[in-house]
């Protein structure tokens, strides 16, 4: 299924230390509705399917639920909402969504108490919300889908917090390796971890998710150190999408993954997964330098 990602507004109630997007929230304007429209229409004309809406914080925007109708209107088969999953706890607020049109939701949760989701996140009361949240989108039947980014502070938390998410109930959990822009980058001395520290706990919390009957999923860890796990990869399933960003649009995601985004080394043509690893985000080997990353031999 072809997707489109547009981001609404950057503005954000929470100010995480891992966040992407970094300082957008002010120096871009939320988009206008007509803006939105303009985009879905655009996508729609490519024969798109599927829209995420994201942002910053995409439960924020004022247009939010008429931006959701419209996208339901041209004929958008799956409409997702991309978010820190805060306002979700307010279960009205749930139904409104859902009623426009949304059928997917994607909350982001970081860590299985509140000491570990809210110190990341740098906002006291966010954890219990989302808990809240995730618990209301299933009391209403959604599809709930999480994602967590891996970071010092809660990696050892991954078995832990996958064990919390199947008893919420969440059908899909996916654990993230930071892309190091934005605040992360201001922060990565501290918080970004090295991928083979990380990896046992990645893997403990990806079997409690298989042994439930979850789909789980990583992004941004290369096939060999995924080794006996390379079915749960996401970048081997991620739709083509096209992205609406605060500079401009990007006609392939993945083609920016390939081609900007991540990287390899010479070595990595030795390995059997060449063809079809994207290797990490370039900004890690920039740091760590390359030496955990080992060529599987064909």
């Amino acid at each position: 299924m072809k997707r489109v990602d547009i981001k609404i507004g950057f503005d954000c109630n929470n100010s995480c230390d891992f966040c992407v997007q970094g300082d957008k929230r002010f120096k871009y304007k939320k988009r206008t509705l007509g803006q939105i429209k303009k985009a879905l229409a655009d996508a729609k004309k490519q024969r798109r399917e599927g829209v995420v809406f994201t942002g910053g914080e995409p439960t924020l925007h004022p247009d939010i639920i008429a931006a959701i109708i419209y996208a339901h209107d041209l004929g958008f088969k799956n409409i997702q909402i991309q978010s820190n999953g805060r306002m979700f706890a307010y279960f009205d607020f749930c139904q409104k969504l859902i009623a426009a049109g949304a059928n997917e939701f994607s909350p982001a949760l970081h860590g299985s108490k509140p000491e570990i989701h809210d110190q990341l996140t740098n906002s006291p009361g966010a954890w219990q919300q989302v808990v809240s949240g995730i618990k209301n989108l299933k009391q209403l039947d959604q599809y709930v889908l999480t994602n967590t980014v891996i970071t010092t502070k809660n990696y050892q938390d991954l078995p832990d917090l996958a064990k919390l998410l199947v008893d919420l109930g969440v059908n899909q959990f996916q654990f993230a390796f930071p892309h190091i822009l934005g605040t992360a980058d201001k922060n990565k001395v501290w918080l970004v971890p090295k991928k083979t520290e990380v990896m046992p706990y990645v893997k403990k919390g990806l079997d409690i998710g298989i042994k439930a009957g979850k789909v789980v999923m990583t992004e941004a860890i290369p096939y060999c150190l995924m080794q006996d796990y390379e079915d749960y990869i996401a970048e081997k399933i991620m739709p083509e999408t096209m992205v609406f960003d605060a500079e401009g649009i990007t006609p392939s995601y993945k083609d920016y993954r390939l081609n900007l985004g991540k990287a390899k080394r010479q070595e990595c043509k030795q390995c059997k997964y060449y063809k079809i690893c994207e290797g990490p985000w370039k900004e890690y080997p920039e740091i760590f330098g390359w030496e955990e990353f080992k060529p599987i031999l064909k």
